[in-house]
């Protein structure tokens, strides 16, 4: 992996925030930068002996994310709902970071509207105001008016966001490379499996199209909007790096204390969330996976039958109608601590591999999934048990299984928002008829039948070929031209590893020559100072840069 000039700019920026918050562990574990992470050493900073008790390592990497800027703040978020990779305390601290910076001017806003529309942003909206109602490390959001009087939200990009973003994914991508090939942890803990997923996922943040049309899929989904109300899109206004809403109104979920003082039903509030969840996952098969309070706000308008209103579609998932059964089954199985049916599942599923042993899996899943059931049902966590099971799962190496993260994760939003709002929730009693209703369904006649119907025109499309691939079979093997090829990744693979190694040897021997003629020409005084100099200076950098290019 080769290093950019402006990557390593930023490595040695990230390499002095981590000396400042006493986290120079890191650094010496992925060898960021090579020999040269020895030097933070001569800081004064570093010195063991004059430093003052250190706080808590989770606090300390929460801080050093902070100083780094939004992009590792977002990704330090991302990392929080991941306690399946995480240590808890490490997990529980990054879940405090706060995707809050200072809002861009009013006037930049503007600008870029300009740009996206070919024509003012006065000229675009009857009115438009320049103080923005918020602002987050992607985009801030302002308040409009059309021209025919409807009140919108306009979500603008914030300014050279890609080209920010772009330059700290190329770090991210860089340190877990380094990290994958020095860290002794990280098989387990899978360094740039963690940055691919983030990568995808802020990647599509910056698509406000995308968004626009996550946003438009969700309001179709819940037409009706009795229980979740998604604000419509107006899609002639939508670019890339500019999307258009309808502008609501409603109290933030989380003001408990103003849905209390209004006679708002907490308890049916609390159990539509989690029909909704169950709803997006299972019925519809597309949910919103940033559900957190800063993005839902609650209609009171009629408080016994609240309604969620939900914001910011950046981020949504799918599941497979494979993960979909299998997902419903482990749960359902859970409930019934049908541990060996869990275990069954996981493997038949594909999520860990075929040579698990099913009873090692079953004990060491019972272990961990006992101790919940310690609890009265309403006390006990989906989301938590996804976690517990993951964990297990790993240990039998069960790989990243992205859409399975986004919907823990949003399990987890859920579950913690339904508590907050009553209490006495108890999940169990609503999700069960839900599980095992969508069960039912799925092995019904009726929908064997809609499933087969969806699928026969290319079934019956590959039916009729199959007559005629046998005919060109058999020809071709009796003509000896039947051919059978071989797909050999491992080769290819190690011939790469052979290149690598060979380049990286030739570096250090470079390297070294000219470290070791240098100190000749300065020890002998053989030829100009300055050329056995610039050879002492030039060897150690060609190390670095050997390293740093793997």
């Amino acid at each position: 992996m080769i290093v950019r000039p402006r990557h390593l700019l930023r490595l040695i920026g990230i390499y002095r925030v981590l000396v400042r918050h006493d986290l120079e562990e890191i650094a010496l574990a992925t060898h960021m930068l090579g020999p040269l992470r020895y030097l933070g050493f001569l800081s004064p900073s570093t010195w063991s002996w004059l430093k003052r008790e250190k706080k808590p390592r989770g606090a300390r990497i929460r801080r050093a994310l902070e100083d780094l800027g939004p992009i590792f703040v977002k990704f330090g978020q991302a990392l929080s709902t991941r306690p399946d990779l995480l240590p808890a305390d490490i997990a529980l601290e990054l879940a405090r970071l706060q995707d809050d910076v200072p809002p861009f001017p009013g006037s930049e806003a503007m600008k870029i509207i300009a740009t996206a529309y070919g024509r003012p942003a006065r000229e675009v909206f009857a009115d438009f105001d320049e103080k923005p109602l918020a602002s987050a490390s992607i985009a801030q959001v302002h308040a409009a008016t059309l021209h025919d009087g409807k009140k919108v939200v306009v979500k603008v990009l914030r300014p050279k966001v890609h080209e920010t973003i772009d330059r700290d994914l190329g770090v991210l991508h860089a340190i877990a490379a380094l990290a994958e090939t020095y860290w002794e942890q990280s098989r387990r803990f899978r360094p740039a499996d963690v940055v691919d997923e983030y990568d995808k996922t802020i990647t599509d943040e910056l698509d406000l199209l995308r968004e626009a049309a996550n946003a438009a899929q969700l309001r179709r989904n819940f037409a009706d909007g009795k229980k979740l109300y998604v604000p419509e899109v107006y899609w002639d206004y939508c670019r890339k790096d500019v999307m258009v809403m309808e502008r609501i109104s409603g109290v933030p979920v989380s003001d408990i204390e103003t849905l209390r003082a209004n006679n708002v039903d907490l308890s049916v509030l609390a159990e539509y969330g989690v029909e909704i969840f169950f709803t997006q996952v299972f019925k519809h098969n597309f949910f919103h996976a940033d559900m957190h309070p800063g993005n839902i706000f609650v209609d009171i308008s009629n408080p016994a039958q609240p309604t969620y209103i939900s914001v910011d579609f950046g981020i949504v998932g799918t599941l497979t109608p494979r993960d979909q059964h299998y997902l419903a089954g482990n749960l359902l199985a859970f409930f019934k601590r049908d541990y060996n049916k869990v275990a069954a599942l996981h493997i038949e599923s594909g999520w860990v591999p075929e040579s698990t042993r099913v009873d090692e899996f079953e004990s060491a899943i019972r272990t961990v999934s006992e101790p919940i059931f310690n609890k009265p049902l309403k006390e006990i966590s989906f989301g938590h048990f996804l976690v517990r099971l993951f964990q297990v799962a790993r240990r039998f190496d069960m790989p990243v299984q992205p859409q399975l993260v986004l919907l823990q994760k949003t399990l987890l939003n859920i579950e913690g928002l339904g508590r907050q709002l009553y209490p006495d929730l108890d999940l169990w009693k609503t999700a069960k008829p839900f599980l095992e209703n969508w069960m039912t369904d799925q092995a019904s006649g009726r929908e064997i039948f809609n499933r087969l119907r969806e699928t026969w025109p290319e079934l019956g499309e590959s039916l009729q070929q199959v007559p005629q691939w046998a005919i060109t079979t058999l020809q071709h093997a009796a003509e000896g031209r039947l051919k059978m090829q071989v797909d050999t990744p491992g080769l290819e693979k190690l011939r790469d590893e052979i290149q690598e190694s060979s380049r990286q040897r030739n570096l250090h021997i470079v390297g070294g020559s000219l470290l070791a003629g240098g100190a000749l020409l300065v020890g002998l005084a053989v030829g100009p100072a300055w050329l056995g100099w610039l050879s002492i200076v030039a060897g150690p950098l060609t190390w670095v840069y050997a390293m740093l290019s793997r």
